[in-house]
């Protein structure tokens, strides 16, 4: 009888055991989806802040360019004397304009790289989670013994 009733006990603290698992399971992959959600759309705010140092160096690319094309016009409208140059300082301006465009693009694209879009703390968790669940495993079957 005493036996009998060990086993039952024992059957329903396995069975209230894997109940709090469950739900436990459940509790824990329903946050770690908002970490995921929360984690993604910081991602990509900070993806959105490197698109537009991208999009504003690409504008000082364009005047650069312009700047460059309007040097050309001083240069064919100022029909070459042939001891001087006057539209050579409007190329220098336009090469310094373009080169501090391409150090802005190289620095957002440098932005786009570093900024790795995987949730790197939501992956972390996870493997927490993992090793915790594991370590659960084994003390419960060591209960189980």
């Amino acid at each position: 009888m005493e036996a009998e009733n060990r086993t039952r006990s024992q059957t329903s603290s396995i069975a209230a055991l894997f109940s709090n698992l469950a739900n436990e399971v459940i509790v824990l992959v329903r946050k770690e989806s908002e970490l995921a959600k929360v984690e993604m759309r910081e991602k990509s705010r900070q993806a959105m802040g490197a698109v537009a140092s991208v999009a504003i160096a690409g504008a000082v690319l364009f005047s650069g360019f312009l700047v460059l094309l309007a040097a050309a016009v001083f240069g064919l409208n100022t029909v070459l004397p042939p001891a001087t140059t006057p539209w050579l300082s409007a190329l220098i301006v336009g090469g310094v304009v373009v080169l501090v465009g391409l150090i802005m693009l190289q620095a957002g694209r440098s932005k786009l790289k570093q900024e790795s879009l995987m949730p790197s703390r939501t992956i972390a968790s996870l493997r927490r989670d993992k090793a915790l669940a594991q370590e659960h495993e084994e003390l419960i079957k060591e209960e189980l013994k």
